[in-house]
């Protein structure tokens, strides 16, 4: 690519493409191009102006080179990033406000006023439809408002005013659906680009594949308690569907072969080997932007309470006018009250706000489903914690295997890894690396994979039937037994680590300890969480009450619990909830399932178990728990953005109706510094929370 530098600082550059035009589809790959660069930390592209600003780190001759390097045909750009782009969407709407306001001009200069008077009353009558409509159902809201002051216009032969309104509302309204789509599109493009991982099942053999290399017609594999990740039509195996983010219903659905499943559904029980309607990227974007959609159904009390009271002052606004009317028989006061509602402000600022707070905390790697979880996450008093993979490193390591039966530490990881691979856990991922590191690759030779809740994995190897899992899982419920003269043995277990026990014909065969150490900035996170407003952090795991009290006396919790079950935390939960607390809820497993449904706020960390991030209400990365932080002072930020922009809008709308009544202000003037306040506060309600 051939470029001009027009400007540079350090950190900075700006330069202007050497063509004639560029195509939205071309600045779109550009912009794909850029982003995906190491060393850029952001782009924006003018394709009007051919202008291109970057932001980067290190050398300025790596970009340079980049732009030289550049070449349309060379890059493959994923057809979700075309699908999911906002150019398109803000050159439509800057078309339709630059037309509107030509349209408007050319009719005032050119137009004789009968024309004019004629093309208002023609256009006069949506408004007064609406109008009229909101009353027949028994409304009294902001249409009324502007079909009464349209017509009382009309009725005058006031035409000019007439026009000068509708003029001001349709970019009003322009304005209002440009900065909401702007809004969702800007979030679902923060959500639609992540790579997710599948089972592609290849000759007989499960392979670990990107998503975005599976094509139409492949068999993928669905393990229980993952999330379906393309449509399809199940080919062999049985299992048990959750559709409750499709249809609502919280009931698991079965599905057998020949029967049809749909991305982004979960199952919870059973096998699903699946063939693929449509691969990847086709549909991701737009079902993403469909949950976000409804996501703005899920509405915080305040966000509630804001449009139920604007839509309650419509009447006041009426009878305000109706009063000047009736004192001052002045026909311009009256309008004047008659152009500033209070709804249009709240019921598109509040929730911008809400989508720009989701939106923000999606830049933090946070997904957060509804702002009813963000108002939630502000009242929140207490959180509690799993511990492994969560307060602990989400990449715990196999320090040791110890072998029981005979056979070799390297074989028994092998079969270990095995079982291990279908399950997404920090402790099964902790042995697949192991035996990753250790290049023990392996085949698949045993049955179908039986995963037990918060115990463990079942299955038969070559006819044997091998399990592993916690203490309790293998020798209580399975009652395995240690073999003869390895008592000593194992008695002689390091206790500074986490035990995985594997056993064999009913036998133990190997015990593998896992190393997990505890997040170093845990300590740090939970008193700052506590500075933010959480009053009580609770620890609760599966793991022995030893190995518990020290890991709680490290981080900081206010209290522990240890060698739960799923029903354990998801009872304390409930009771927490009881007592009048607000409780966050944060895991990575499916054990922590129960628990994150329970609770006001369920948080999973994203690298967990999909069924886990199903069921929360927000997903946060695994990289470290400062997003737990941000997402506390992201909530509160919210909850008093919304707070000030109640009170400014209120306070800005009634001077008006002072200002207008005093006959200070003109119809069309309250009506375009209306307007304008609602713009420039919804503006502000798109900045950043935190600074």
């Amino acid at each position: 690519m051939k470029f001009i530098i027009r400007h540079e600082i350090r950190g900075r550059i700006r330069v202007q493409a050497c063509v004639r035009r560029m195509s939205i589809e071309e600045a779109d790959t550009l912009q794909y191009y850029l982003d995906t660069r190491d060393f850029v930390t952001s782009a924006k592209i003018q394709r009007n102006t051919l202008s291109i600003v970057i932001y980067y780190t290190g050398d300025r001759q790596q970009v340079l080179t980049a732009l030289r390097n550049f070449r349309y045909e060379n890059v493959n750009v994923p057809q979700a990033v075309f699908q999911s782009s906002g150019r398109a969407l803000n050159e439509e709407y800057w078309e339709k406000l630059v037309n509107s306001v030509i349209m408007r001009a050319g009719s005032k200069l050119f137009l004789p006023y009968p024309i004019r008077a004629g093309i208002a009353f023609v256009k006069s009558w949506k408004y007064l439809w609406e109008g009229a409509k909101t009353l027949a159902q028994g409304k009294m809201e902001v249409p009324v408002l502007d079909a009464t002051a349209i017509g009382v216009s009309v009725f005058r032969d006031d035409f000019d005013t007439a026009g000068s309104v509708m003029f001001l509302l349709g970019i009003g309204e322009i304005l209002e659906e440009w900065t909401h789509k702007k809004s969702v599109g800007d979030l679902a493009r923060s959500m639609s680009l992540n790579i997710e991982k599948v089972w592609l099942l290849s000759d007989g053999q499960e392979v670990l594949v990107d998503s975005s290399s599976i094509q139409e017609k492949d068999l993928v594999v669905i393990h229980m308690g993952n999330v379906v990740p393309f449509d399809g039509t199940v080919e062999a195996g049985e299992g048990m569907v959750n559709q409750s983010s499709l249809t609502g219903e919280s009931v698991p659905v079965a599905k057998a072969p020949g029967a049809s499943v749909y991305a982004g559904t979960v199952l919870e029980e059973g096998e699903l080997t699946i063939r693929v309607k449509v691969g990847s990227g086709a549909s991701k974007y737009d079902r993403i932007a469909a949950m976000i959609e409804e996501s703005e159904k899920l509405k915080s009390s305040v966000e509630g309470k804001a449009e139920h009271l604007a839509d309650k002052l419509v009447p006041y606004t009426l009878a305000g006018a109706a009063a000047t009317w009736f004192f001052t028989r002045n026909m311009t006061k009256t309008l004047a009250v008659l152009m500033v509602d209070f709804s249009c402000a709240l019921k598109l600022a509040i929730p911008i706000s809400v989508l720009s707070a989701i939106r923000e905390a999606g830049a933090e790697h946070v997904t957060v489903k509804g702002g009813k979880y963000l108002e939630a996450v502000a009242e929140a008093d207490t959180i509690v914690f799993d511990k492994t993979g969560t307060l602990t490193k989400a990449c715990p390591t196999v320090a040791e295997v110890v072998p029981f039966n005979g056979e070799s530490p390297d074989e028994l990881l092998r079969l270990a890894a095995c079982l291990e691979e279908h399950f997404p856990h920090s402790m099964a991922k902790a042995v697949v690396d192991a035996a990753r590191a250790r290049n023990l690759n392996h085949e698949e030779k045993h049955s179908k994979v039986e995963y037990i809740v918060a115990h463990g994995i079942s299955t038969t190897v070559e006819g044997k039937k091998a399990i592993i899992g916690s203490y309790h899982f293998v020798f209580d419920d399975e009652k395995c037994v240690l073999p003869a003269g390895t008592e000593e043995k194992f008695n002689a277990l390091p206790a500074e680590y986490s035990h995985l026990y594997l056993a064999v014909e009913g036998e133990l065969a190997a015990v593998i300890c896992v190393e997990d150490p505890i997040r170093p900035e845990a300590p740090a996170v939970i008193q700052a969480l506590k500075d933010a407003g959480i009053s009580k952090v609770v620890m609760m795991t599966g793991d022995s009450e030893r190995t518990a009290r020290a890991v709680a006396a490290k981080v900081g919790v206010d209290e522990f619990f240890a060698e739960v079950l799923p029903e354990d935390k998801a009872r304390f939960v409930e009771e927490e909830k009881a007592k009048g607390r607000r409780v966050m809820m944060i895991g990575d497993g499916i054990n922590d399932s129960p628990a994150l449904s329970a609770a006001d706020v369920g948080i999973a960390i994203s690298d967990g178990a999909e069924i886990a991030r199903e069921i929360a209400d927000v997903t946060v990365g695994a990289e470290d728990l400062w997003q737990l932080v941000a997402l506390k002072h992201i909530g509160n930020g919210l909850m008093k953005r919304i707070h000030k922009n109640y009170r400014t809008i209120v306070g800005f709308n009634t001077g008006l109706i002072v200002l207008g009544v005093a006959g200070i202000l003109q119809p069309t003037t309250s009506a375009l510094l209306h307007n304008t306040s609602t713009l420039v506060i919804s503006l502000n309600s798109m900045k950043p929370l935190r600074k």
